[in-house]
């Protein structure tokens, strides 16, 4: 019985060290395609997502259209919703405050449109054909072309000026306006977001008394009795007995009159099971989670862009400013990015406010201006030269 058991122990730890073995040999084949010159890690995780890049190239756009669709029916939706409930309970609490929330909500309204559809209908820039590019950044491993300085080819197969890169899958193109982002619209996509979080939370804050009235108040039961009273209403008397009362008069004389008790009626007793109340209901919860997230969402993308921009970044130019910093660290020196002139010049230059713009004009209100210069160079820190009125380039 012993020598079995030997045996099969044995058999055991042969076939576990078989196993131990091969597994070995994979881990070595595996990162002996790591361990040379030609292959490092970021290539072999290239090859590995090459799959995924392909179906985001040749099908991607085709979703295009119906994300378009998807942002004009829920700003649609949420607009709708905000006239329909909310205008009437504000017009109710104070005309004058209903005014100004009219003028502010349709101002938010109208800039979230006009930097939406331009940011759809405007490209995001292209390199002109037969050109020579005497500062080419690269060649192109897909168009096989000169690329120009701060370009990244987009999944619509163009080399274009690209500011943004939004998500892992859709790389450089941004799925709810179907257009890539990059220099010819990056002003138009940075601006619809914000007019867009900053909307969210005027209906989020304003729409905070409503919230609480129809969703809570309205719903709250306080006034109706669940369960009727069981018993005999009784009283103590002086002597400290408890007798039943068998009769109305709580006073037990008749120079007193019965008291004339004033109650307070629910201001938000309602049917709650009406088809009106379950639809408005209903709308609000809609309107609380779409806001919500849309504030988490474009207010984070929005809040990253705000950080490239202030240092004079594009996306993918940030990942390799941090590592150059890195680099250069090790060697006891500072990586100066050329393309950063500073917090102040750098949103000047983003939002066009130079040449005599004026920011009320170029920024708070709908404007159809150009990004300076034309995408294929750009001014560096090298030959940053401000002029007497302060208005460069």
């Amino acid at each position: 019985m012993g020598r079995i058991n030997w045996t099969l122990k044995k058999r055991v730890n042969e076939f576990s060290n078989l196993w131990l073995i091969k597994w070995s040999y994979i881990k070595l084949c595996v990162r002996s395609l790591t361990y040379n010159e030609h292959l490092d890690a970021s290539y072999a995780s290239d090859v590995l997502m090459e799959p995924i890049y392909w179906f985001v190239d040749n099908y991607a756009h085709l979703l295009g259209p119906f994300f378009v669709v998807g942002v004009v029916l829920l700003t649609t939706a949420v607009v709708s919703i905000a006239y329909w409930i909310g205008l009437p309970f504000w017009w109710q609490k104070n005309q004058a405050m209903t005014v100004c929330l009219l003028v502010v909500g349709n101002w938010l309204l109208i800039n979230v449109i006009f930097h939406y559809v331009m940011g759809v209908i405007t490209p995001a820039g292209v390199p002109p054909e037969g050109i020579s590019l005497t500062n080419a950044a690269s060649i192109c491993k897909k168009c096989i072309k000169p690329k120009p300085p701060r370009t990244h080819h987009c999944s619509a197969n163009k080399c274009i000026c690209i500011f943004a890169l939004l998500f892992v899958l859709c790389l450089d193109a941004a799925a709810w306006l179907n257009n890539c982002v990059g220099y010819g619209n990056h002003r138009y996509f940075f601006l619809y977001m914000l007019y867009t979080t900053i909307g969210s939370l005027f209906l989020v804050v304003f729409g905070f008394e409503i919230g609480y009235r129809y969703l809570w108040l309205e719903h709250t039961d306080n006034w109706t009795e669940l369960e009727p009273l069981e018993g005999h209403p009784v009283k103590i008397n002086l002597s400290g007995h408890i007798i039943p009362v068998t009769h109305l008069n709580e006073y037990d004389e008749d120079i007193l009159l019965p008291a004339q008790h004033d109650l307070p009626t629910p201001a938000y007793a309602v049917d709650a099971n009406s088809p009106y109340v379950l639809a408005r209901r209903r709308a609000l919860w809609f309107m609380a989670f779409i806001n919500l997230g849309v504030i988490m969402a474009l207010g984070t993308l929005c809040c990253w862009h705000a950080k490239l921009i202030s240092r004079g970044e594009t996306s993918i130019e940030a990942h390799i400013n941090q590592a150059q910093r890195k680099v250069m660290l090790l060697q006891n020196k500072i990586y100066i990015n050329p393309y950063n002139f500073g917090l102040k010049m750098n949103w000047r230059l983003f939002l066009g406010v130079v040449r005599g713009r004026s920011f009320w004009r170029t920024v708070l209100l709908p404007s159809w201006h150009k990004p300076d210069g034309n995408g294929l160079s750009f001014h560096t820190v090298d030959n940053y030269i401000v002029a007497a009125n302060d208005e460069w380039p």
